[in-house]
């Protein structure tokens, strides 16, 4: 078995892990990134709303509020200062008078969180920003955007070392530091390394089922969101969600960099909590099953207007009917394992985080 040496290895090549690589690399290590698939962030990096979020949904002091509130602004100065297709475009979270409580425990979070710029809106200034939304009452959120998320990735990568097609089988501590037992292109190949960060996203549990010594992993459980396209010009020029549901943000509207205009997603909670069964088909019946749900904020849809498009998973720490968790991103401190980070739970808002994540990271190596 060929053997190798490095400073540092990350396990997973989305926006998060390459975010942290990126910044080990800034900092001086060696930094290896190890990916299974073929290309970098083919999974929940590559199928999600590709929003730069505010931090308006998160508990007050939770690592998401926290993370997302500072990598935000970090995230918008990367992409300025990398050539980062990304708009601030603005959204507007739009509800009915029935739904006013709920607007305004938002704007309280918001408050809580440090997002000082949200402004509460009328029907008619709604109807001003976004002529086709009917809305009694809501908030825009003007730091809100949208990111060309490969792109990022692309530019987060840079000529850092990536390793595509490659398994981690085995995480074992070797003197002070850790071997990695590798599959890679289908050789078994072993990496010595004194830091080791687990940022493998839907598979960051069977990852850290790997590693020796570590315990007290939390449960994965998985929730699938699907995207419905709309087919006509976008009559929006903002991004426009609905009140949250459970274990999600509602059926909102977000737009690409061309101004095509997408609808999702929903929440769809799997039965098997393996990340190997995920199936991303989109139901042929979203048209029908999302026409009503929009037509709250949007009366002018049809469900001839949009068609199926892509799908997402989220891996999730909480499942129905249970509080929305919280990143978990266990250092030494956590488990007593020198040069370990585990990152469990990283959906939403990851991306928007990812810069912020990083430096997080690089804190609890040292």
């Amino acid at each position: 078995m060929e053997k190798f040496e490095t400073d540092a290895v990350v396990i997973g090549a989305g926006a998060v892990g390459l975010a942290i690589a990126r910044h080990l690399a800034r900092a001086g290590h060696d930094t290896i990134t190890l990916e299974k698939n073929e290309h970098i962030g083919m999974e929940t990096s590559a199928r999600n709303s590709e929003v730069i979020h505010a931090g308006i949904y998160y508990a007050r002091d939770s690592l998401k509020a926290r993370l997302c509130v500072a990598g935000k602004q970090l995230l918008y100065d990367f992409c300025a200062s990398h050539g980062v297709p990304h708009k601030q475009l603005g959204k507007l979270i739009v509800g009915q008078s029935a739904q006013a409580a709920q607007i305004a425990a938002l704007a309280r979070a918001a408050a809580d969180n440090g997002v000082d710029d949200l402004k509460p809106l009328s029907t008619r200034e709604i109807a001003a920003l976004e002529p086709e939304v009917k809305a009694d009452e809501g908030l825009f959120s003007p730091s809100t955007g949208i990111i060309d998320s490969h792109q990022y990735m692309l530019a987060l990568l840079g000529d850092r070392t990536l390793v595509r097609n490659s398994e981690v089988k085995k995480v074992a501590r070797s003197g002070d530091g850790w071997t990695l037992s590798v599959h890679s292109d289908g050789e078994d190949i072993a990496l010595d390394a004194r830091l080791v960060v687990n940022a493998a996203g839907l598979w960051a549990q069977k990852v850290a089922a790997r590693i020796e010594g570590l315990s007290n992993i939390p449960p994965l459980v998985l929730a699938k969101g699907s995207y419905a396209g709309l087919s006509i010009k976008s009559p929006f020029t903002h991004l426009v969600y609905p009140v949250p549901e459970p274990g999600g943000l509602g059926v909102h509207v977000t737009l690409d960099m061309g101004g095509r205009a997408r609808f999702g997603p929903n929440v769809e909670w799997l039965a098997s909590n393996d990340p190997a069964d995920i199936d991303y088909t989109v139901s042929p019946d979203i048209a029908e099953a999302f026409a009503p749900r929009i037509a709250d904020y949007w009366p002018g849809v049809k469900a001839d207007m949009l068609t199926p498009d892509y799908s997402g998973v989220r891996p999730k720490l909480s499942g129905p009917g249970q509080p929305a968790a919280d990143f978990r991103i266990d250092g030494p401190q956590a488990h007593g394992l020198p040069g370990l980070v585990n990152l469990f739970g990283m959906e939403s808002p990851g991306l928007t985080s990812s810069l912020a994540i990083a430096g997080y990271v690089a804190d609890l190596l040292a």
